[in-house]
């Protein structure tokens, strides 16, 4: 399974770096972009297929914005560090979800090559399992506890809606970094159709169409997509590095091709008393490469995986100040690994979680927004090695209440959340506040707890040379943060810093004769600043930037680490971006600027990835309307940099991509009104 290969990877590091695990690995950053309006229609005149959109922000301060789903991020948790990434306005610009996420604040991509290879992220220095990913509420962190974002191609998503801080008060164990809810494309009512296919560099091609309309009193949409890689590039190397002038030898990437597809299909229905109903069902399924590590490459592994994810939601206001709402999930993941080394080999791995969150919100004596969620879902995962197989049960309460001040100028939000997974009880508190300043001034502040708790793979399943614990406690992470903001028609600025300390965390240890077993026994302190702004002067222009200073410390007592920077942790990282011109002919340009990273926690500076700078250059041009046919052109990393992933594998270098898009949508007519799809609550 995905998770156990990036555990294994991981793990080839941990053993050279004597330990450190589980407490290394990276975050990406969350890019500056307004709150989306429910894309549900609110009358029969509405236009439902397209969410509007309103003023510019990053940061949500106060309380959450009218046009907020229910389930958003915002409503969720309205004193956030939340940032909402519109994919719709990167439209054939992104090859997968992990690049439109590379460029916000704070979020750092793992990257294991190129396209279709495994990519997670790192949220304001916590590890990778330590930050939770939901598909239109489906949490997607298998066994192994990481998501990978290879899974979910960029042609399903709508948006993307990150929060940074302490997320178990209200998503849940595993939050300790922050979480991410990918929201998928919203049916319409309207017969509307599109498709889009890409070619480039690496003999890639991508492509999807899609459909959507007016169905069974309802609206629906089908999405397939595929796509394939053979991810070779050439690269040069020091084959011996330990000799001064020794020259670079040229060699070719190879176990870097990957290929997939799958589909989504999504359900909205409007019912009586002003709820609604949705359904969804994705399926992916892939085949890649698995290339190793630098010092134990792979000559023939590949890995398989399928994915397939159900999820329903119902919700329905009542009265003028309440609302209810339910969502069931589903989700199974076949994966076998193949070929290697047979002494590793992990062999058929079978991951399954379903699970049912039933949530009230209401409106008490003017000024408490009182919401109480209950949630409880079950996990099982099986390994065809050695018939091994765990499973448990979760459940968990959740009070929020958003205390109102000052004719709403000031917001005062507690929450608990009270959750047993498995053997373990956890305890999740969260203090947020707001401030509304007046003339688009606000501050806002956040402390909380939350955990991790251990994962099936490091509890109960042995893959290889790791071998389990099932003594180990859960991870905790105690966590501040606070920003000011400013914002105006054009203009949204948010400038904070935050800092957490996280205990009990697992890293793998030596146990002879050439095995490792995690212990509970590594320690982290990380404070850091973040700096988003984002400007649209002019219908046609808009700019955004961010900017992340970040500095960890391992705080394990080993003298020889203690007080060291962490692995894998880049001090800064600044990503600028402008776009410029009408749909009938624009241009854009982005620069991603990262300072090195250590590759061990010792802290010398010979071993550590070099810093990058990555410019990428592109124009569209929208050229012909009903039916929108649009054609788009990319060079990313322009200055060809040369990189390497957190095994040491080189990443491609200069790549070139075009992209043509059709979109066909006839004239709107009578039977395509929405009047029977009611608002949503």
């Amino acid at each position: 399974m995905l998770r156990s290969l990036l555990a294994r990877a991981s793990l080839g590091l941990v053993l050279s770096f004597q330990g450190l695990a589980h407490a290394g690995q990276e975050p990406p950053a969350p890019e500056p972009v307004r709150p989306v309006a429910d894309p549900a229609p609110t009358s029969s005149d509405a236009e439902p297929d397209l969410p509007e959109f309103v003023l510019p922000t990053v940061d949500v301060i106060g309380k959450a914005i009218p046009e907020a789903p229910p389930d958003s991020v915002q409503r969720r948790d309205p004193t956030g560090a939340i940032t909402v990434i519109d994919a719709r306005e990167r439209a054939g610009q992104a090859r997968d979800t992990a690049e439109l996420l590379g460029g916000s604040a704070s979020l750092v991509v793992q990257d294991s090559g190129g396209y279709g290879q495994s990519k997670s992220l790192v949220v304001r220095g916590a590890s990778a399992n330590g930050v939770l990913v939901f598909l239109d509420g489906i949490p997607l962190n298998g066994a192994g506890g990481i998501a990978d974002l290879s899974l979910v191609p960029v042609a399903l998503v709508e948006r993307l809606e990150i929060l940074r801080g302490a997320a178990g008060a209200r998503y849940g164990a595993g939050g300790l970094g922050g979480a991410v809810n990918i929201v998928t494309r919203a049916p319409s009512s309207r017969l509307v159709s599109s498709g889009e296919v890409t070619y480039g560099s690496f003999d890639t091609v991508t492509g999807h169409v899609a459909a959507s309309g007016a169905l069974l009193d309802g609206r629906a949409l089908v999405l397939v997509h595929g796509g394939r890689s053979q991810g070779d590039f050439r690269f040069r190397v020091d084959e011996l590095p330990a000799l001064d002038d020794n020259p670079l030898m040229e060699e070719v990437r190879t176990r870097n091709d990957a290929r997939g597809g799958g589909a989504l299909v999504k359900y909205q229905r409007g019912l009586d008393g002003g709820g609604r109903v949705d359904l969804l069902a994705q399926l992916s399924l892939e085949d890649r490469a698995l290339a190793g590590t630098v010092q134990n490459p792979q000559l023939s592994r590949r890995q398989d995986q399928t994915r397939l994810s159900l999820g329903g939601r119902w919700g329905r206001p009542f009265g003028d100040t309440g609302e209810a709402s339910a969502r069931g999930f589903f989700r199974r993941d076949w994966v076998d690994v193949l070929g290697g080394t047979t002494g590793v080999d992990a062999g058929a791995q079978r991951y399954t979680v379903g699970g049912l969150e039933v949530e009230g919100r209401a409106v008490v004596g003017g000024r408490h927004a009182l919401a109480v969620t209950l949630a409880t879902s079950s996990e099982a995962v099986t390994q065809a090695t050695g018939a091994q197989s765990a499973s448990w049960w979760r459940a968990s309460v959740m009070v929020m209440d958003e205390l109102s001040l000052l004719s709403e100028r000031v917001k005062l939000v507690p929450s608990l959340r009270v959750e047993r997974v498995g053997d373990y009880s956890l305890l999740s508190p969260k203090l947020g506040a707001s401030v509304d300043l007046g003339r688009g001034f606000g501050v806002r502040a956040n402390a909380g707890q939350s955990h991790r708790a251990p994962s099936f793979l490091e509890l109960y399943i042995r893959q290889g040379l790791l071998l389990p614990n099932p003594d180990l406690k859960p991870e905790r992470a105690l966590s501040v943060d606070a920003a000011g903001l400013w914002r105006d028609a054009a203009w949204s600025v948010t400038a904070g810093g935050f800092a957490a300390v996280y205990e009990n965390l697992i890293a793998y240890e030596m146990y002879p004769p050439m095995l490792a077993k995690p212990y509970n026994f590594a320690a982290a302190r990380v404070w850091g600043a973040e700096v988003e702004v984002e400007a649209r002067p002019r219908a046609w222009l808009t700019a955004t930037t961010s900017y992340a200073w970040t500095r960890t410390q391992n705080r394990y007592g080993d003298p020889r680490y203690f007080g060291k920077e962490l692995p894998y942790r880049p001090r800064h990282k600044w990503v600028g971006r402008v776009r410029a011109g009408p749909d009938w002919l624009n241009a854009r340009t982005e620069v991603l600027v990262q300072s090195a990273q250590l590759i061990n926690r010792v802290g010398e500076a010979r071993l550590s990835l070099p810093s990058r700078t990555w410019v990428s250059v592109g124009a569209s041009s929208t050229f012909l309307r009903r039916p929108d046919l649009t054609v788009s052109f990319d060079l990313k990393n322009l200055l060809d940099a040369r990189t390497a992933d957190f095994t040491g594998m080189p990443l491609p270098g200069r790549a070139a991509y075009v992209t043509f898009s059709v979109a066909l949508e006839p004239l709107r007519s009578a039977s395509s009104e929405d009047s029977h799809v009611a608002s949503p609550p």
